[in-house]
């Protein structure tokens, strides 16, 4: 004879468990991301004021014609983070992803742009505040591969929007390093360029830090990975571009590669 399995009966008054995170306030999100991208806009726009934006920007007195494409490519990037971030903040996610197909399509070519302009530089012997040409060649290799790891994070975490919408926030501030660098006023205050540039770069990187501790009562881990990873790159530029390796590979890419750019 067949038996039935008894089933336990679940009360309905059993205690429910906590939420393990705290509920997001979209409202808040969107402001907070929409500064962020304004506040990024406004940096790049006053770091390279004179030397591009004041100057007419195709009608700047830029070196050559790379620079200027590299220059147009990067402020294009610009404009689409500040367009993507508004079109959230309008709550067009339709259009947002409709032209985030079109906007990824860039990065790769910034990439490019980003390296050979830093060829370009040591081909015409530019030196960054001084530095030796091993130092002011690491600085824009390093800074744009950060940007590099830290995009690619994004395009594949696009199906995840918490992760995505910082993962591409902090590669556009990783942008931003060359722009503070330009800050004219550091010299009025007594301030070496590097390290004002530094530190400022270190509080723009922790501002969504501080978002995430005031509104998730916790550090998103893509904050706390994007955030390190940009850090340690911009401190770690320098010293190791004042290592012998690295003077060695930078005779090599003078000699061999930026004289054919």
């Amino acid at each position: 004879m067949a038996t039935e399995a008894v089933q336990p009966r679940v009360s309905s008054r059993a205690p429910r468990t906590a939420p393990a995170h705290r509920p997001v306030n979209r409202t808040a999100e969107r402001i907070f991301f929409a500064g962020m991208a304004i506040l990024l806009c406004a940096i790049v726009v006053f770091g390279f004021s004179r030397t591009y934006f004041a100057a007419g920007m195709v009608a700047a007195p830029l070196p050559n014609a790379l620079v200027h494409v590299h220059g147009a490519a990067f402020t294009l990037w610009m404009l689409l983070f500040l367009t993507q971030t508004a079109l959230i903040s309008a709550r067009r996610v339709a259009w947002h992803r409709a032209l985030g197909t079109v906007a990824f399509c860039l990065p790769p070519i910034m990439i490019v742009l980003g390296m050979a302009g830093a060829l370009d530089a040591l081909r015409r012997n530019v030196s960054i505040h001084g530095l030796p040409l091993g130092a002011s060649l690491a600085i824009p290799l390093f800074n744009i591969s950060t940007f590099a790891i830290l995009i690619l994070a994004g395009w594949r975490t696009r199906r995840r929007p918490d992760a995505h919408k910082r993962w591409v926030l902090y590669a556009t501030i990783a942008l931003t390093e060359a722009a503070i660098g330009r800050f004219p006023e550091w010299t009025h205050f007594g301030i070496p360029a590097a390290i004002g540039m530094q530190v400022l770069l270190t509080v723009v990187l922790l501002l969504p830090i501080v978002y995430d501790l005031v509104a998730l009562h916790r550090v998103h881990r893509t904050s706390l990975w994007a955030a390190g990873l940009t850090l340690v790159l911009a401190f770690a530029a320098v010293p190791v571009g004042l290592t012998p390796p690295w003077q060695s590979f930078t005779a090599f890419l003078a000699h061999y590669v930026a004289p054919y750019l």
